[in-house]
């Protein structure tokens, strides 16, 4: 019986070579890094970090809560009637 099995799995070129120089920073190869991952993954009973979402500064997750209101009808969104409105209303005259 082998001792090993494999797993192939597709990557781009450029962050394939950008993990092999960071791994080999370490002295390991991306397969080490692999099997390090996966035998934590093992010891953990899951992931062994906490998966997130990405986090934006403040005004980005302003800018995201009102669209997800203005699309569920709680605010309503400002319109215009022409370029020139838009501006003035945002003071870039």
């Amino acid at each position: 019986m082998a001792k090993t099995a494999s797993i192939s799995l597709r990557i781009e070129p450029a962050v394939k070579a950008q993990l092999e120089a960071l791994y080999a920073s370490f002295g390991i190869s991306v397969t080490d890094a692999i099997n390090i991952f996966l035998h934590t993954s093992l010891m953990e009973g899951g992931f062994p970090f906490q998966p997130k979402q990405p986090r934006y500064n403040p005004e980005t997750e302003a800018a995201i809560q009102e669209t997800k209101d203005i699309l569920a009808g709680k605010i309503k969104a400002k319109s215009y009637a022409n370029v020139k409105e838009m501006i003035e209303d945002l003071g870039l005259e």
